[in-house]
C-alpha cells in the first residue's frame, strides 16, 4: 500500500499503453471490495489517473490464501489470464514453503517471479532457496527486487564517471583514500516490528541495498548498459568484497535508539517500541567498512552506514581524494582534501575543493560546486515492475551475487551474536552514540 501499489499506478498513469491484471493474495480474510479500497487509495496518493488505471482498479480482485498450500496456489493462478508474475512480499522462510508448494502446480509458460529481499537468511539458505526457485522459472525470469537502486540512479552513477574524463582516470586506489556509503533516515520503526526486529538495520540495509549501491559505484567500465555486462561487473565487486583487515570488531558498529525527539515527534526507545523483543539485541544502526581486493581497489576502505531515528537524513556517497603531493610554500590551507558527494533521491553532486578565496590570495578557503541530476520519470518501485513486466532483470540481484551479499555479512552476524562488538545506545534524534567518530 505504501510503496508497491502507488508506483503500479504511476507507472500506468505514464504508459497507459499496458494492460495488467492485478490479483491480490494474502492471509487476510478480505473481499474485493476492502481490496479495490486499498488498490484505489494507494493510487490517489501519486495522482494516478487514466485508462489503464481504471481498467486495472474495475478488474482488480482478491483471494485469500495459503501460499504454502499447493492446492490454493493452483488456484489463486488459475484466475489469472495470462502468464503471472507472482510478487513474494513475504519473509524468506515463507518463501522458501511458498516455493516448495509451488512445485506441484503446473507453472503458465512465461511466470516470473518477484523477490523482495532478504534473500535467504544466510548463505545456506540463500544457496537452497536459488536451487528451489530455479528448478520452477529460469535465471532470466527471476527478479530479486532491489527498489533502492533505481534505474535513472544506476545511469546517474555511471554518466558522472565514465561520461567525464576528469573523473574516470581518478577512481582507483591511487587517488581515492576512501569511501562512504550512508543511508541515514528520521524514519523509527513504523509499526514494522514483525519484519525488523527479526532482521535489523544490518540485514534490512546493509546485506542488500547498500552491498548493490557499492558494486555499482565501483565496477569495472560495462561495455553497454544490457543487463549481463551490469550484473557481470557488479557481480565481480562483491565477490572481491570482505571485511576490512578480516577484523569484524574493529571494522563494525552496532547501535540501537533510545527515547528522543526528531521534530515535533517524541519517540519512545526501540525496546519500548509495539512488537519489539528487547532479548534480540536488535541493532537499528549498523555500520561496516570492507575492502575490496582487486587492482583497482586494494586498500581503499569502504564504509557503509545505515541507521533510524536518527536527527538528519542523509542519502549519500561520499568519496574523499587523496591529499595534494604538494602545496607550495606560501600558500596557506589546502589541508581539507577534495571531496565528491553524490546524493541518491533526488539524485544531485557536490564537489568540495580548495580555490584561492577572498581577501588575501595566499589563503586557500572551501567552495563547493553542485548539480542537479534529472529525476527519472518513475519511482523506483515503477522502475522494478516495469523490469519485470518487460523481462528486463538488470536492476534485479542475481542469484550468484545473492549469495556473496551473504557470505560477506556472515562473519559480522556471527560476531554480533557473540557479543564481540557492543551494542550502544543514541538518543533518537542525535546524530548516532556519541562516542562514535562521525563520518565526513
Amino acid at each position: 500500500a505504501r510503496l508497491l501499489l502507488p508506483a503500479l499506478g504511476q507507472l500506468l498513469t505514464e504508459q497507459p499503453e499496458r494492460r495488467v491484471e492485478l490479483v491480490g493474495a494474502g492471509v487476510e480474510n478480505w473481499d474485493d471490495a476492502r481490496w479495490r479500497e486499498t488498490v484505489s487509495h494507494s493510487f490517489a496518493t501519486t495522482g494516478s489517473h487514466g485508462p489503464a488505471v481504471e481498467a486495472l482498479v474495475k478488474a482488480t480482485h482478491y483471494r485469500p490464501t495459503d501460499v504454502t498450500s499447493t492446492d490454493q496456489l493452483r488456484t489463486l493462478l488459475a484466475s489469472c489470464s495470462n502468464a503471472p508474475a507472482l510478487y513474494f512480499a513475504l519473509p524468506p522462510a515463507v518463501t522458501a514453503k511458498a516455493c516448495d508448494a509451488l512445485a506441484g502446480v503446473d507453472l503458465p509458460e512465461g511466470t516470473r517471479f518477484a523477490m523482495e529481499k532478504p534473500f535467504g537468511s544466510d548463505v545456506a539458505s540463500a544457496k537452497a532457496l536459488n536451487a528451489r526457485v530455479l528448478s520452477l522459472v529460469p535465471e532470466d525470469r527471476v527478479h530479486r527486487v532491489d527498489h533502492f537502486l533505481a534505474n535513472s540512479t544506476v545511469l546517474n552513477l555511471l554518466g558522472l564517471r565514465f561520461a567525464n574524463r576528469i573523473f574516470e582516470p581518478l577512481w582507483n586506489a591511487e587517488n581515492i583514500e576512501r569511501v562512504e556509503i550512508v543511508y541515514d533516515e528520521e524514519l523509527a520503526l513504523e509499526n514494522r516490528a514483525r519484519y525488523y526486529d527479526k532482521a535489523g538495520a544490518l540485514i534490512d540495509m546493509l546485506q542488500s541495498h547498500l552491498l548493490q549501491v557499492m558494486g555499482v559505484f565501483a565496477m569495472e567500465p560495462p561495455a553497454t548498459l544490457g543487463a549481463r555486462d551490469i550484473r557481470d561487473n557488479k557481480a565481480a565487486v562483491i565477490r572481491a568484497a570482505h571485511v576490512w583487515h578480516d577484523d569484524v570488531a574493529a571494522s563494525s558498529r552496532r547501535a540501537r535508539y533510545e527515547a528522543g525527539t526528531i521534530g515535533t515527534r517524541t519517540l519512545p526507545a526501540y525496546i519500548d517500541e509495539a512488537g519489539v523483543d528487547p532479548s534480540r539485541r536488535t541493532e537499528t544502526l549498523a555500520e561496516i567498512t570492507l575492502g575490496i581486493e582487486n587492482w583497482r581497489w586494494a586498500g581503499v576502505p569502504f564504509t557503509l552506514r545505515s541507521g533510524k531515528a536518527l536527527g538528519e537524513a542523509r542519502h549519500d556517497i561520499t568519496v574523499t581524494f587523496r591529499a595534494a603531493n604538494h602545496i607550495p610554500e606560501g600558500l596557506l590551507g589546502g589541508e581539507e582534501p577534495t571531496r565528491l558527494c553524490f546524493r541518491m533521491g533526488p539524485d544531485s553532486m557536490s564537489l568540495d575543493v580548495n580555490v584561492n578565496g577572498p581577501g588575501d590570495p595566499y589563503t586557500l578557503d572551501r567552495r563547493s560546486l553542485q548539480a542537479d541530476f534529472g529525476a527519472g520519470a518513475l519511482k523506483a518501485y515503477g522502475e522494478v515492475l516495469a523490469g519485470i513486466f518487460d523481462d528486463d532483470p538488470t536492476l534485479s540481484v542475481r542469484g550468484d551475487t545473492a549469495e556473496e551479499c551473504w557470505r560477506i555479512v556472515e562473519p559480522v552476524l556471527a560476531a554480533w551474536r557473540r557479543g564481540d562488538v557492543p551494542l550502544d545506545g543514541y538518543a533518537a534524534g542525535s546524530a548516532g552514540p556519541e562516542a562514535w567518530a562521525p563520518l565526513p
